[in-house]
């Protein structure tokens, strides 16, 4: 029989992207250790783009809990601020003015820079960083000690014994599945979104989000001379059936109105077709089990906040897991989940207000279309109403 490695820890993190990190993060500025565990390697984690919106709180706590060194604050040098977005609808842009309604802003920042800045903090910090893993699995989570196993990549075997685990493991969790009885709601939808990433100039200053009679189209950005954009499409399109010119032909019809405006185009680079669903479970705690992020609950992307709601998860995990290992009181661990959910369901909420306000139905009549714009109009000349858009968009403050 082969032997196991065993390694002792107080917190075992299955998952290492960012809501992960953070709590691996979080816990070493408390003095609580941890081992980091994904069966991805770092560079397929740093290297799937993914677009990136940070909320104000998100972009704080990268700042201001250690991330970075003094002076090096990467999401601020090279990330990109903007103080509002464009609601477009009928040909014609709306500017919603965040800064002006609430004061806030937020930051386009890729969730892929967001992962190699909590990396090479936790690498600094000499964090028990351990990718390329195979065979992970949670066990005796009803005994004194939980414990993870793990093959390395030669083929070793490992085990990691903890006072508790956090699946982080994302939208495909293995964790949430170990939770005794739990409730789960879920909401599917009968579209997609054709996402691009393109060689082009920027089209718009900041994101700029569009109803249209042809369907949702989002124009953001990426740097000066690479862009993403998106179009609502059908959930089982062929994104390699789509020729350059056939997506920049429908993307410009769906931008095309009576004040000129076009995008800029460019070489694609990469396509892909996105589902996405509305889910969540709970409890997000179980005995010594608890869960952050998508594998607790995942939105639509058209709020963007799926990486700011694991930011939040991770936030409040690590500040109950400190007082429980203080404490030496795991009851604390107790208050997680209602705290958790207070935020996810807001979330819920206003993501599924913006999916429902922007996108075409699968049985979409003229009632619609014209409803849908009477909507629009009535939150761009609403101050109440862009208010509530500005504040839900930018974040509520962590409680």
């Amino acid at each position: 029989m082969q032997d196991v490695t065993s390694t002792r820890t107080q917190v075992a993190v299955v998952g290492g992207g960012p809501a992960g990190l953070v709590v691996s993060h979080l816990l070493h500025t408390a003095g609580i250790e941890s081992v980091v565990l994904d069966t991805r390697d770092v560079e397929e984690i740093a290297t799937t783009h993914r677009a990136g919106i940070l909320e104000q709180d998100s972009v704080r706590l990268l700042t201001e809990t250690g991330v970075y060194a003094a002076g090096a604050e990467r999401v601020l040098t090279d990330g990109d601020r903007h103080e509002g977005v464009f609601l477009r609808f009928g040909g014609e842009s709306h500017r919603v003015d965040f800064e002006a309604l609430v004061g806030a802003s937020v930051w386009l920042y890729p969730q892929t820079e967001v992962f190699v800045d909590l990396h090479a903090a936790r690498t600094r910090d000499g964090g028990d960083l351990r990718y390329g893993v195979s065979d992970t699995a949670v066990h005796d989570l009803g005994g004194r000690r939980p414990r993870v196993t793990y093959r390395d990549t030669g083929g070793a075997e490992h085990e990691v014994v903890a006072d508790l685990v956090v699946g982080a493991d994302g939208s495909r969790s293995a964790s949430r599945d170990l939770v005794a009885a739990p409730e789960r709601w879920s909401r599917t939808y009968p579209f997609a979104w054709f996402g691009i990433l393109c060689e082009a100039p920027k089209s718009a200053p900041e994101l700029v989000y569009t109803r249209s009679e042809r369907g949702f189209a989002l124009i953001s950005q990426r740097t000066e001379s690479v862009q993403r954009m998106y179009f609502q499409c059908d959930p089982d399109e062929d994104p390699d059936a789509w020729s350059d010119d056939r997506i920049w032909s429908e993307l410009q019809a769906r931008v095309a109105g009576s004040d000129g405006f076009a995008l800029q185009e460019g070489p694609v680079l990469e396509r892909t077709v996105l589902p996405f669903r509305s889910f969540v479970q709970a409890p997000m705690r179980s005995g010594p089990l608890l869960l952050a992020g998508d594998a607790a609950h995942t939105v639509p992307p058209t709020g963007a906040k799926g990486l700011n709601l694991a930011l939040a998860d991770a936030r409040l995990l690590a500040e109950h897991v400190e007082l429980a290992l203080t404490k030496g009181d795991l009851d604390v661990l107790d208050g997680y989940t209602a705290r958790a959910l207070e935020r996810v369901w807001r979330v819920q909420h206003f993501s599924y207000w913006m999916t429902a306000m922007l996108h075409l139905g699968a049985d979409s009549t003229d009632f619609d279309e014209r409803r849908q714009r009477a909507e629009l109009a009535g939150l761009v000349s609403s101050e109440a109403g862009s208010t509530y858009l500005a504040e839900a968009y930018t974040g509520w403050p962590t409680r």
